[in-house]
C-alpha cells in the first residue's frame, strides 16, 4: 500500500485528499497541510515509487504502469481508511489521476481542485515527450527531468518549485522513472476523453498566469464544462501551490466552504 499520512480534525468533518505530480511527493503540500488541517480531515500520500512509497516486489516485474493501476493505488488507501467520499486536490500529473478516479468512482469525489492542470499536450509538450521516449533508457533520468522542469518552469520566480521537484525526483530510480515515463503512451487519448466529457463534479482549476504550456486548454475547458471555474494566479507558473501558496490556500478553501454552504 502507498505511504500516507492523515490529519484528523473530527470524524464528521469532510476529507480532503492531496495527490502530487510525477517526481514529487506528499512533502510538496506542506504549506497546504497547515491551513487545511484546521478546517478538514486531511489525507496526503506518496504515489508508487515516490517519497516513502517504495517500489513493491510485484513492480520488479512490471515494466509499465497505467493510469488505472496508479489510480487504484489511491482507492486502496481510501478503502483501507474507510473514506467513502473526499474532496481532491491535485497538482500537475496528479490532476490527471484525480480526474481518472472521478471517472472510475464519481460517487467518491465531492469536488476537484486542479492546480497546474494537464488536460492537453500541445505541440511543444508532445515534442518534449518524444525526446524523452527516445533517450529515457540511455541518458540518466535526472538530466531529462531537469530539462523538463526547466521547460515547464523556466522563469526566475519558478526557481523554488523547480528545485523542489528536482530534489524530490532524485529519490526515484532510473527504472522507476522509465515506468512512469511510459505512461505518456496512453496520455493523449485519455486527455482527449476528459476534455470531451463534462463529468459535472464541482471543479476549480487554479492555474498560473505564466503556465504557458497548459493554461490555454484549461481556459477552454472551464468555459465549456458546466460546474468548472478557473482561477488564474498572476506572476505564477505551473506549481501554483508552492509559488503562490497564500493565494492558493485562501481561494481553494473559500471554494470548498462555498460548496458546504450550498
Amino acid at each position: 500500500m502507498l505511504n500516507y499520512n492523515t490529519y484528523l480534525l473530527n470524524e464528521k468533518t469532510p476529507w480532503v485528499t492531496f495527490v502530487h505530480g510525477a517526481g514529487g511527493s506528499s512533502s510538496i503540500w506542506f504549506k497546504q497541510i497547515r491551513a487545511y488541517k484546521k478546517e478538514f480531515n486531511v489525507l496526503v500520500l506518496d504515489l508508487r515509487g515516490h517519497g516513502n512509497s517504495k517500489p513493491q516486489l510485484k513492480d520488479a516485474f512490471n515494466t509499465k504502469y497505467t493510469f488505472d493501476s496508479i489510480t487504484h493505488d489511491i482507492i486502496e488507501v481510501l478503502d483501507y481508511l474507510k473514506i467513502e467520499t473526499s474532496h481532491f486536490v491535485g497538482i500537475s500529473l496528479g490532476t490527471i489521476l484525480i480526474r481518472n478516479l472521478a471517472e472510475m468512482h464519481p460517487e467518491r469525489v465531492q469536488s476537484m481542485i486542479m492546480g497546474g492542470a494537464i488536460m492537453k499536450l500541445d505541440m511543444r509538450s508532445q515534442l518534449l515527450m518524444r525526446v524523452g521516449v527516445i533517450f529515457k533508457s540511455v541518458i540518466p533520468y535526472m538530466y531529462l527531468y531537469k530539462l523538463f522542469a526547466f521547460i515547464i518552469m523556466p522563469r526566475k520566480n519558478h526557481k523554488q518549485s523547480r528545485l523542489l521537484f528536482v530534489n524530490e525526483a532524485k529519490k526515484l530510480y532510473q527504472k522507476e522513472f522509465v515506468r512512469w515515463f511510459k505512461l505518456t503512451s496512453e496520455i493523449n487519448p485519455l486527455l482527449r476523453f476528459f476534455r470531451a466529457k463534462d463529468i459535472k463534479i464541482p471543479t476549480l482549476y487554479v492555474m498560473g498566469e505564466q503556465d504557458y504550456l497548459f493554461l490555454p486548454t484549461i481556459r477552454k475547458i472551464s468555459e465549456s464544462h458546466v460546474v468548472s471555474t478557473l482561477l488564474v494566479v498572476p506572476d505564477c507558473g505551473h506549481v501554483v501551490n508552492i509559488e503562490q501558496h497564500d493565494v492558493f490556500n485562501t481561494e481553494t478553501l473559500k471554494f470548498l466552504k462555498q460548496l458546504s454552504i450550498a
